[in-house]
Order: C-alpha cells, then sequence, then structure tokens
C-alpha cells in the first residue's frame, strides 16, 4: 500500500539553540519542515556552531530572535515568520530557565523572571499563533514541562509549579481548540543528559542514574523523538496528553 508524504509544515521551536531545542529542531526538519529556531539574540559564535551541527539539513533550520516573556516581542516573531516562510503550523514551547533555592531563601525576583519565562512564554508563543491555526483548521502544540513538575523538586518551588503549570494550561487549551484541528500536548523530560546535569557533582549524578529504572539519563534525542511524534499530521486523536519521557523514574496511572 502507498503512503503519502507528510505535509511539510513550518514549526517554530522556543529556546531553539539549547541541547533539547537543537535536537528537536533536527528532528522535525528531518520529518520535512521547516523548522525556526527561537531564542534571544545570541553571540555570533553560538549561532555559528548552531548552525554547523545542522549543516547536512541544507537551511531546513532556521534561526529569529525573540524573548518569550514579552508578549510583543512574541507578536513580532510570529508576523516575521509569517511573512518569510509562511503560517506557523507547529509549536514547540521549549524555552525554560531555572532559579533554584528553597522557598526560605527566594526572592520575589526568583519567581517572577522564571514565571515570565516558563510560564508566562507559553501563554505568549500560544496566545499569538492559536489564531491562525483555527482559521486554517490545523495545528500542533506541544510544551515541554517536567517530572519535576509532577513530583516536587527541593529548591524548585518556582520551577516545579511552573512547569505544573503548563500542562494545565495545555490541558485547558487542548478543550478549547479541539474541534478545530489542533492538538495541544505536553511532553515531560526527566534527568538527561544535559549541561545542567553534568555540572552536578559525580556522586548526585550516580545516585540519580541509580534512581532510573531504565539505569542511564536521558538524551535530548529521546525528547525530540517524542515531540516529533506528537507534532505529526496523524497524531491528530492525541489531544490534552502528558507524555513522560523519564525511564520510569516516575510512573503514574
Amino acid at each position: 500500500m502507498n503512503q503519502t508524504a507528510p505535509t511539510p509544515r513550518v514549526a517554530v521551536v522556543t529556546g531553539g539553540l539549547g541541547g533539547l531545542g537543537t535536537e528537536i529542531c533536527r528532528q522535525l526538519a528531518e520529518a520535512g519542515h521547516q523548522v525556526i529556531a527561537v531564542d534571544l539574540p545570541a553571540r555570533e559564535e553560538r549561532l555559528q556552531a548552531f548552525h554547523e551541527s545542522l549543516a547536512d539539513l541544507n537551511g531546513a533550520v532556521k534561526y529569529e530572535p525573540a524573548d518569550v516573556s514579552q508578549f510583543d516581542s512574541c507578536a513580532d516573531l510570529v508576523a516575521r515568520v509569517e511573512q518569510r516562510h509562511g503560517s506557523v503550523d507547529i509549536l514547540v514551547n521549549g524555552a525554560g530557565i531555572t532559579r533554584d533555592t528553597s522557598l526560605r531563601k527566594m526572592t520575589p525576583q526568583q519567581w517572577h523572571d522564571l514565571m515570565r519565562v516558563n510560564l508566562d512564554g507559553v501563554f505568549n508563543m500560544c496566545r499569538n499563533v492559536v489564531e491562525g491555526m483555527t482559521t486554517r483548521g490545523f495545528g500542533r502544540i506541544v510544551n515541554l514541562s517536567s517530572v519535576n513538575g509532577q513530583t516536587g523538586q527541593f529548591g524548585q518551588t518556582n520551577y516545579s509549579a511552573a512547569k505544573a503549570g503548563v500542562h494545565g494550561f495545555g490541558m485547558a487549551l487542548a478543550r478549547e481548540t479541539a474541534r478545530k484541528g489542533i492538538t495541544v500536548n505536553t511532553v515531560s523530560p526527566g534527568y538527561c543528559d544535559t549541561a545542567l546535569v553534568a555540572a552536578v557533582s559525580a556522586d548526585v549524578r550516580a545516585q540519580i542514574i541509580a534512581d532510573i529504572p531504565v539505569g542511564r539519563l536521558g538524551s535530548a534525542g529521546d525528547i525530540a523523538r517524542a515531540v516529533t511524534f506528537l507534532a505529526a499530521d496523524d497524531a491528530g486523536y492525541i489531544t490534552g496528553a502528558n507524555l513522560p519521557v523519564n525511564g520510569g523514574y516516575f510512573m503514574s496511572f
């Protein structure tokens, strides 16, 4: 039986220059999409390294600067992307920061700075693409949460709250848009082989791995594979879901 080739889409990935973001961009591009990696204005050497790492994709991944914590910056970004590349059909909200400290030591600034990126950023981007998706009758939104949004984590009341909020936001938006051909889903990564985990002491890292049933840290590819699956045209019967990609670190019914 002949299979129809996937429809090429324009995909926007926030946090696109990060380790997870870069791999998400790669896998979406390999699936045939034109990908726009969105991140804060970056130093020339970082941009060059990013483009060199994706050089084999022959321009399927472009970069656009924006600050997801600012609504007007997101509006300007979407307008630029639509003018240069076409309508945004896939949105991956991957931008995020940490401001870790116990609540007893946390300042209002640490709380608000994180919320503006990790939670407000999801609203700002979704609000600026959902109208167009609704009009066209198609859209795929994938929001990155975290296992710590499910379990909580010492020193991360701000981060855990924001990441739990990401999925609550996604479930509500999924209900609003389901009949418009738009799906909204969450991917919750566990502990992955990233610079953040690499920076912790060897004994702490060993304990983390010991607590993961599959016996290893996740890879950027593990996360990107889940995102690409949910972003596919034929994933239209999955919406409002949270897909944990954590090696069994946290399991729930």
